[in-house]
């Protein structure tokens, strides 16, 4: 071959090159930009969370699509989710609750990871420092005013002995028990507790430990609450009443009483946490945030389970609750 055809040759080797680079990212920047969500189970609270995340970035005029993906209680698919949104290249990776959240953390380093519903970031690993942490990590804590609703429970049962069924393979429920046990003993109460490893595993947990409580103490742990019915089936059978964190999975569940975040409202911050990011806010300068307005705490009270067990609620809780359940149906 003649050197003027070789070089010819070479020129157009290079513009196909070009050509095939320039539409290979031009494809890139035509996709659309995606949000990956996992949460580690389903149940209305995460749902909710899942839910409100969606809603604020859309109200908002984001043209972001979203990847959701339920790890259904399985850390390994957990791992295997984090490992999909960081080989796709999402735009951001939100984890709902602690194994999610650490999953992601453990993967991805090169793309935002916003955590949401976690009760303490710090010991989960998630990130060093609840003040500004650097890197490409930060979120919202739940973490639940466990005195203020003992303080609630209080008022309604003589308790001088409180039952907590929790989930030991989950950081957060772990560090709630703890926060749990020492407000009961600061109010002089015996703290009664069963740890279960999986959600099948609540009913048995619960019935171990209802002949022995006044009432049960329900925590923002997800295995524990993804199976609230059975607990609570269980200890209404024993004339036990239930006290939950969660609001937002007791409605329709004969719990006495509930006390907590609105967990749709914390999917929002989030989103707004998201929007600030995409605004040009540098994420490692955000701290930890907290759901701190009034109005995000709610409070649900059922009148039904109360006659049933011969509880009389006072008039001062009924006037700041957000919800009363009463033949069945809010009032």
């Amino acid at each position: 071959m003649k050197r003027s055809q070789k070089t010819l040759v070479c020129v157009l080797a290079i513009l196909l090159i070009t050509v095939f680079t320039i539409g290979a990212q031009g494809a890139r920047e035509d996709r659309p930009r995606v949000i990956g969500i996992s949460k580690i189970v389903s149940h209305p609270a995460l749902d909710a969370v899942e839910q409100g995340i969606q809603d604020e970035l859309i109200e908002q005029g984001f043209d972001f699509q979203f990847d959701l993906q339920n790890a259904n209680g399985d850390f390994g698919a957990a791992s295997q989710i984090a490992g999909k949104f960081r080989t796709e290249g999402v735009a951001y990776a939100v984890g709902i609750a602690t194994p999610t959240s650490q999953a992601l953390v453990n993967e991805i380093i090169d793309i935002p990871v916003i955590y949401s519903a976690i009760t303490d970031p710090v010991s989960a690993g998630l990130v060093e420092t609840y003040d500004a942490p650097g890197g490409n990590v930060t979120g919202y804590s739940d973490l639940t005013p466990v005195a203020e609703q003992l303080r609630i429970l209080m008022e309604m049962v003589d308790v001088s002995s409180l039952g907590h069924v929790y989930s030991s393979g989950e950081a957060n429920a772990v560090v709630l028990a703890e926060i749990a046990k020492k407000t009961a003993e600061d109010l002089g109460i015996d703290f009664v507790e069963a740890t279960v490893t999986n959600s099948a595993e609540v009913r048995s947990a619960t019935q171990a430990i209802a002949g022995r409580v006044d009432a049960i103490y329900v925590s923002t742990d997800n295995t524990v609450v993804s199976a609230l019915a059975a607990l609570v089936d269980a200890a209404t059978q024993a004339g036990v009443p239930v006290m939950s964190a969660d609001p937002s999975s007791a409605d329709g569940i004969g719990v006495l009483a509930a006390h907590g975040f609105s967990y749709y409202n914390m999917g929002r911050a989030t989103a707004r946490l998201i929007a600030d990011i995409e605004r040009g806010r540098d994420i490692g300068s955000i701290p930890t945030q907290y759901m701190t307005d009034p109005a995000d705490v709610d409070l649900l009270l059922n009148l039904d389970v109360a006659a049933n067990l011969g509880i009389t609620i006072p008039d001062s809780l009924l006037q700041n609750a957000t919800m009363v359940i009463q033949d069945g149906a809010v009032q």
